[in-house]
Parts: C-alpha cells; structure tokens; sequence
C-alpha cells in the first residue's frame, strides 16, 4: 500500500485542529453556564497539545490512515462539573452539542472558501466532492488537500459524536431529552453507559468492515455536493 506522507501530515494537521475546537467549544460553553472548571485546567485553549489523547488522537487515528480504514478518533475530554451549571438540563444539551457545531462551523467555513475559489476561478469542481486548482502550484495543490480534509473530516466528526453511544456527545443529549419526555426511559438508558466504551468498540469494528459512519454523513455530503453545484 502506497502512504502518501505529505497528504498524511496535511490531514493530520486537520485532525488535530478540528479536535481542537471541538474541546474548546464544550468547554467555552460549560462556562457560559457557569461551570469554569475547563478554565481553570487550561482546557479553553487552541494549543492541541493540551487536547490530546494518545490512544484517541494518535493511535486510532494513525492505525487508520496507515491501514486505509477510517479514520475515527477523540481528544481527551474536557473536564465539566454539572453541579454548577445553571439551568442543568438545558447545560448538558448545550455543551454537549457545542463540540459537534464546531466542527460543523469548520465545515462551513472551509466550504464558504471553497466556494468563493470556485466562483474567482481558482479551483474547479469536478464532481463528486472533489476540486482541483486550475493552476496546479504546489501551494494551491496543498490548500485544494487541506479543504478538503477539513470538509470531510470535520462533517464526519460532528457526524460521529452525535451518535447516541455513551460516551459520546450524542448520548449526554439523548439522556437530557428523555429525563424530559420520559424519566423512565432515561434511567433504563443510562445503565448502559457502564458498556459505552465497548459498544463503541464495537462500533468501531463493525464500521470497519460496513461503512455505518459513511453512510450516516450521506445526506451532510449530498448537501456539500448541491452547493458546490450552485
């Protein structure tokens, strides 16, 4: 299997800044509730250094790249103590959902650029999700790589943590919702977090072998592909 190193380093770079933000943005808004714990630890910070799990930003998503599987990965959690968040309901929801929308703005930022290039006539869109550079530099070959990592990645990551597998942000906002709609549920629901880490295992394992994650970022990439079309 052919390793193109450059094309790993640039997706790296993605990867990390993406995971990056992601952290930031739950622990930005853990504050904005009241909770200034992640502050006081040094976690609102864009320095990924202070983000980064060894297993979860390095090895899995190394193990991925190198074997050609996807790349799926975390960031070490950012500390949150739910005790003094105001409005605690509403809190987790918001914080939870707050690492998702930050990838999600990063998406739509590299798109936005993506598009505005297009439209100067400095890449084309050939289809497909992918673009070229009309003038094939080595600066605009990089830059064509970097947005578009960062569109794949950052859709798949806000994908990703909004399934609803512990300990995932999905499933901090599915509990809140049925501690609304149906306490009872809920319960039944968080007895499963104790197996969170090996049903996303499982996850992981079963995604290698069919692409649950890939076709749950379909209808998030039939969109992109729409408004490149525009």
């Amino acid at each position: 299997m052919d390793i193109n190193i450059g094309d790993m380093i640039l997706s790296f770079v993605v990867f990390f800044f993406s995971l990056t933000l992601h952290e930031v943005g739950h622990a930005w808004t853990s504050e904005k509730f009241g909770d200034d714990t992640a502050r006081y630890l040094g976690r609102i910070s864009l320095n990924p250094l202070v983000h980064i799990d060894p297993i979860g930003t390095v090895l899995m998503p190394l193990l991925g790249a190198i074997s050609g599987l996807p790349v799926i990965g975390w960031a070490k959690p950012v500390p949150v103590n739910p005790l003094l968040w105001r409005d605690k309901t509403v809190a987790n929801i918001a914080v939870s959902a707050a690492g998702p929308l930050a990838n999600i703005l990063i998406a739509l930022v590299s798109l936005g650029l993506v598009k505005i290039l297009i439209a100067q006539g400095i890449f084309v869109y050939t289809g497909g999700l992918y673009f070229v550079a009309v003038d094939q530099s080595p600066l605009l070959e990089a830059l064509q790589k970097l947005l578009y990592f960062s569109i794949r990645c950052n859709i798949a990551l806000a994908v990703f943590n909004m399934i609803p597998i512990p300990p995932l942000d999905g499933s901090h906002i599915l509990s809140s919702v049925l501690s609304i709609i149906a306490p009872p549920l809920m319960e039944t629901y968080e007895n499963l977090r104790q197996y969170g880490s090996m049903l996303l295992i499982v996850f992981v394992v079963i995604n290698n072998n069919f692409p649950i994650l890939g076709y749950l970022c379909l209808p998030a990439l039939i969109l992109v592909d729409m408004f490149l079309r525009l």
